[in-house]
This record gives C-alpha cells, sequence and structure tokens, in this order.
C-alpha cells in the first residue's frame, strides 16, 4: 500500500473512532435524547408536525423530565417527506447525536426507510403517524412498534361495515406512493372477503392539486363506492372536488383515512357523513378529554390520533426504561412487550412481536354542520371494533422475526 493510501486510510479509521467515541460519550452523558421525526412543513404539518413535540413533550414531563436517572431531551427535525432527507437525519442522530429512540415518521414511504435504519443500528422507533401495514409485515423489525393504527386496521372495519349496509361494487382513487398502496390493498381484501367487489382504481401523484381526471374516471367506472385511499390535501381536495363534480349523486364517498384536522380545514358541508375507522377520537372519554384540553392548552388545537399516538408510545418507552433501568433497545422493547398498555389512548394494549401495538378501532361518522356544537366537534362515535378483528393475525403479515421465533 502507498503511503498516501495508507495515510487516507487511517484518517478513516482514526474519523470512525471519533464518531464512535462522541457516540458513546453521548450515550453515558446521564441524558436519554428522543429524536421526533416528522412533517414539519408539508401537508402533513397540522395532523403531526410542531403538536407530535408537544405530545413527546408532555409525556417526558408527565414522568417528571428524568427517567432510569436519566434527563430527558426532546430533539426533532423535519424530513420534509424526502426518505433521503429522513435517513441522512436519523442515521446523524444515532451516530453523533446519540439519540436513543426515534418517534412518529409520518409518511410511509419515510418510515419504511427510517425503519432500515434503526433496525440496522438496533434503536428503537416507534411509529405514529405512518400507516403501511408492511411496516410491521414482510418488512418489520425486532425493535420497531407501529402504534396508533395501520392500513389493515383503518380499511378493515370501514369496508366490512359499508358492504354490510349494501354498499358495493367499489373503485378506489388511491395516491401512489406506500401508505395510499398499502391502504388500497388492504381495503381490496376486506371488501371481497365481505362479499363485495371491487371494478377497479385510479392512482394519483402525492401533492395533487386537480382530480378532475381521475374522478372522472371513477365516475365512469360504474362503481358505486368511491373509497380515498388518501390523506392529508390529498384527501381534502378529492373530496371538495368531488362535491364539484357532484360525484354523490351516484357514488358515496369512502374516507380509509381521515385526520382530525383535516376535517376543519375542509369544512362538514363536504365532509359530513363520511365513515372511517380510526384509533382515537378527542371526545369519546373523560381520559381522552383531560389529555386534549392539556394538549389544547399548548398547541391551540385539538389532538390527531397521530400526536396522541406519540405520547401514548412515548409513556409506554418511559415506562419500560424506568422498569429495567436501561435504555438497551432489546431490553426496553421486551419490557414493553410483556407490559399492558393501559392509558387514555389504549385499554390492555398488546404490543406484538411483529411491532403491531394491538388496540381497540373506532368506527367513526362526521357529523352534518347542524349537529356540530363548536370547531372540534366534529365525529359520531359508531360502534368499537376489538383490537383482535381490527388488526391483521400475527401469522398472516410474513414478519420473518416472527417466524424464525416459531
Amino acid at each position: 500500500m502507498s503511503v498516501t493510501k495508507r495515510s487516507h486510510v487511517l484518517v478513516a479509521i482514526a474519523a470512525a473512532c471519533l464518531s464512535f467515541a462522541a457516540g458513546a460519550a453521548r450515550a453515558e452523558d446521564g441524558v436519554l435524547r428522543v429524536g421526533i421525526i416528522t412533517d414539519m412543513s408539508g401537508q402533513y404539518s397540522d395532523g403531526n408536525g410542531p403538536g407530535s413535540v408537544i405530545a413527546a413533550q408532555m409525556a417526558a414531563e408527565e414522568i417528571g423530565g428524568t427517567v432510569a436517572g436519566r434527563k430527558i431531551e426532546i430533539i426533532s427535525a423535519d424530513h420534509q417527506n424526502k426518505p433521503d432527507v429522513a435517513t441522512g437525519i436519523v442515521r446523524n442522530w444515532i451516530d453523533n447525536k446519540g439519540v436513543d429512540v426515534i418517534a412518529e415518521g409520518v409518511n410511509s414511504a419515510v418510515a419504511l426507510a427510517i425503519q432500515t435504519v434503526t433496525r440496522e443500528r438496533k434503536k428503537l422507533f416507534l411509529i405514529s403517524g405512518s400507516g403501511s401495514s408492511d411496516l410491521t409485515g414482510k418488512q418489520c423489525s425486532p425493535t420497531s412498534v407501529q402504534w396508533t393504527y395501520d392500513t389493515y386496521a383503518s380499511s378493515n372495519a370501514t369496508a366490512k361495515a359499508v358492504v354490510a349496509r349494501g354498499g358495493t361494487p367499489w373503485f378506489f382513487l388511491t395516491a401512489d406512493y406506500a401508505f395510499g398502496q398499502a391502504l388500497e390493498r388492504d381495503a381490496s381484501k376486506a371488501v371481497t372477503s365481505a362479499g363485495g367487489k371491487v371494478l377497479g382504481a385510479v392512482r394519483h401523484p402525492f401533492d395533487t392539486a386537480d382530480f378532475s381526471s381521475f374522478l372522472l374516471q371513477a365516475q365512469s367506472s360504474g362503481a358505486k363506492i368511491l373509497a380515498l385511499a388518501n390523506a392529508g390535501s390529498d384527501f381534502r381536495n378529492a373530496v371538495s372536488q368531488a362535491d364539484e363534480f357532484n360525484i354523490r349523486a351516484s357514488m358515496q364517498l369512502v374516507a380509509l383515512q381521515v385526520t382530525l384536522t383535516d376535517v376543519p380545514a375542509l369544512g362538514l358541508a363536504h365532509a359530513h357523513d363520511l365513515l372511517f375507522t380510526d384509533s382515537f377520537y378527542w371526545d369519546r372519554t373523560p381520559e381522552t378529554r383531560a389529555f386534549a384540553q392539556e394538549f389544547f392548552k399548548r398547541h391551540g388545537a385539538m389532538p390527531t390520533a397521530y400526536q396522541a399516538g406519540v405520547n401514548s408510545a412515548l409513556r409506554h418507552y418511559f415506562k419500560a426504561v424506568a422498569a429495567t433501568n436501561s435504555v438497551d433497545s432489546e431490553t426496553v422493547i421486551a419490557q414493553m412487550r410483556k407490559t399492558p398498555v393501559n392509558d387514555f389512548f389504549a385499554e390492555n394494549g398488546l404490543v406484538r412481536e411483529d411491532g403491531r401495538m394491538v388496540h381497540d378501532m373506532y368506527l367513526m361518522r362526521i357529523k352534518k354542520p347542524e349537529e356540530s356544537k363548536s370547531k372540534w366537534d366534529l365525529y359520531e362515535y359508531l360502534a368499537t371494533v376489538p383490537g383482535d378483528q381490527a388488526f391483521r393475525p400475527l401469522d398472516e403479515g410474513g414478519c420473518p422475526y416472527v417466524a424464525k421465533s416459531h
């Protein structure tokens, strides 16, 4: 080896050692670091974003700001809905900033990319805003927990309820990325298993402004149900433009995913009577109202399911750290799995070995304008779907870590 090449190798080794030493030093500095990676500026920022950071801060305060002798520090970043940006941030957090746990991760394509990094680095990833059921399926991780919902649960109860009321055949308007594709796939299976039919689908790009051509294709399909497999501004634009084209004259709109903050932005005049399934509603119980009122004082809006999920997931994580006196990912997640989740978000929730937190889901209807008494009085609770009926069975997801353990 030449002197020049040898010097380059030595420099690289020295840099790697310094980076490792810096990470190790930060890991032993008496601080537990939580990284909230979310959409701070894009179409999901209202339902996630700064509110998710506030939810995390509340969870830290609820346990007293310290756990297992470590001061809790919350840091955050905007992934801009770009997987490469997200993975760069997370690698830097883990390798150089001493971050112990990553949370949130809204946008399924982003979450799948982050999960690859946290799997490699053996760090915990508590997923709240991302819904693709692939996160606990073939792309699962032994150090991740998908907390709030997934595309299987969101579509399963809604599809079965609509088909039971005679709602068929179906046509899908689908966001063309991981989340939308998974939502369409899971809902299609639920429709057909319930005895309904699917006539087709049309896919639209992320962040679409003009849905006219897609809506006309749906209208000409002959389907009676138009299922919206999208979220954020895509969902809002699709619903409002569907009314412009008088789609409801021949088709029933079904929302496969609704975020609370979408509804005031869209308006009840457009959103009314949409059926959907969610994991949390702020006005459902005394416990949800107590959390929501404290959150509202800080954020000026009621919490979405994703923001509530961030708080609940971190509460459970902090309790596991306290119980084990450890921040080792494998130790903590083992404790999280064997401890039921009982808080304002879930009753007797269970963290499975595929990373799915199983809990009840709720069938909801968006109220008519005349039924709503205030800005955030938006949903009517219809029914509870037990967790073991809402979420995909453990043996059907294809998670390789589950297969190895049985």
